[in-house]
């Protein structure tokens, strides 16, 4: 499947600010887009240093003198993958024509993302950081704030969702999970992707949830009840 999460700036490389720094910025960024290549074809487990190295062509040494131990990789890979998944659901919202239902592309672009092949490594990972302490102290942290930029783009992305309260949170729940959940039975013998009549399904609940968190007021409901008879 082609690489639908986009290319941002890694969280890990700061800005440069010379020849020294853009070079340096230059070969984390290529570290780290090794290091998801890596977990792709490897699985978390089996991606190591020297394998990242070779991935990327460099030398191990070179490597390790901008992550020094397996788990800075890992730690900024995590946050690099996050920062691409967010600008590319807010891409794939932003560009859409006028007339066109952002709500309706949310919900795509966040499957898009759940159906791509790195999204099975997060699954290991989470399976994972079950038993290894220390990738727990990295994934939960790196989770949470993922959630919360999520949820924050989605409300600004997409106006009919920015309804702050407990109706925000029940739409956002039902939409991400019912998501999440499919993405996991693809995993499944005989899973499939969800259907059209689904992805309606969704888009009719969230703005139901919309409209109620968002009632007419008298004047608009007169109208509308004129507009009926």
């Amino acid at each position: 499947m082609p690489d639908q999460t986009g290319s941002a700036a890694p969280t890990a490389v700061h800005a440069p600010s010379g020849w020294q720094a853009r070079k340096s910025a230059a070969t984390q960024l290529l570290i780290l887009e090794a290091t998801l290549r890596c977990f792709t074809k490897l699985g978390y487990f089996h991606t190591t240093t020297p394998a990242i190295a070779e991935e990327a062509g460099l030398s191990r040494g070179a490597m390790l003198h901008h992550f020094p131990t397996r788990m800075d990789v890992v730690r900024a890979a995590i946050a690099h993958l996050h920062a691409k998944r967010l600008k590319a659901f807010r891409a794939a919202v932003e560009g859409l024509p006028p007339g066109e239902s952002r709500a309706s592309a949310a919900l795509r672009a966040h499957w898009e993302q759940l159906n791509h092949p790195l999204y099975a490594v997060f699954i290991e990972l989470y399976v994972a950081a079950r038993t290894d302490p220390e990738l727990a102290d990295v994934l939960e942290p790196a989770e949470a704030a993922f959630e919360r930029e999520l949820r924050a783009t989605a409300m600004e992305v997409v106006p009919e969702w920015n309804v702050p309260g407990p109706l925000f949170e029940v739409g956002y729940q039902l939409a991400t999970c019912t998501l999440r959940g499919m993405a996991l039975k693809l995993f499944a013998p005989g899973g499939a992707e969800p259907s059209e009549a689904l992805f309606r399904y969704l888009e009719q609940q969230l703005a139901d949830l919309a409209r109620q968190a968002h009632p007419p007021t008298v004047d608009a409901a007169h109208a509308a009840q004129t507009a009926r008879n």
